[in-house]
């Protein structure tokens, strides 16, 4: 097992990590999803853009975070992977503070591509860049002042499960009565 903290420095910026076990800037720049707890247990899964050393998550007056970012600006957001079968476990914990600012567009648009696709037509309403649904839309600006970086891999035992598919399983649209 290998972990390293990395602390944002004087100069406010987290900086280059050499000491790093993995690419973090590239395992961050996956899709994947975040769990962010904020005001002691509350907890949620969310979407995030690692951008200028920060995370971004979408909120709005829709969402509690909003008010408990207000409340209280502490964070704890965890980004992790673990594969039973080829024994691979990455993790990256952010511990900081956040703020909530205005929503930009672009930078919106850039985050949700990278779970949703390129093309913004063919996006759920919902999570429209511009129109009625995006006037609520705020940003969780999350500034992490320490990161805690682990490969957590091991050798997985023969005959253990097998690897796990490159994507997602398929879904079942759930109807609405």
């Amino acid at each position: 097992m290998t972990a390293i903290i990395h602390r944002r420095g004087p100069d406010g910026h987290l900086g280059p990590c050499p000491q790093s076990p993995f690419a973090v800037d590239t395992f961050l720049a996956q899709p994947l999803v975040a769990r962010l707890a904020t005001c002691g247990l509350a907890l949620q899964p969310v979407w995030y853009l690692w951008e200028e050393e920060e995370f971004w998550v979408i909120t709005g007056t829709w969402s509690g975070l909003e008010r408990r970012l207000t409340t209280d600006s502490a964070f704890t957001l965890v980004v992790d992977t673990c594969d039973p079968g080829t024994g691979r476990v990455r993790q990256v914990l952010a511990r900081g503070h956040g703020t909530v600012t205005a929503f930009d567009a672009a930078r919106g648009r850039r985050k949700l591509s990278r779970y949703l696709g390129p093309d913004e037509e063919h996006w759920d309403a919902r999570f429209r860049c511009s129109g009625p649904a995006a006037t609520a839309n705020r940003w969780a600006r999350l500034a992490p002042d320490s990161l805690r970086i682990a490969d957590l891999s091991f050798r997985p035992a023969p005959g253990g499960p097998a690897p796990t598919c490159a994507g997602p399983p398929p879904c079942t649209p759930v109807r609405k009565p």
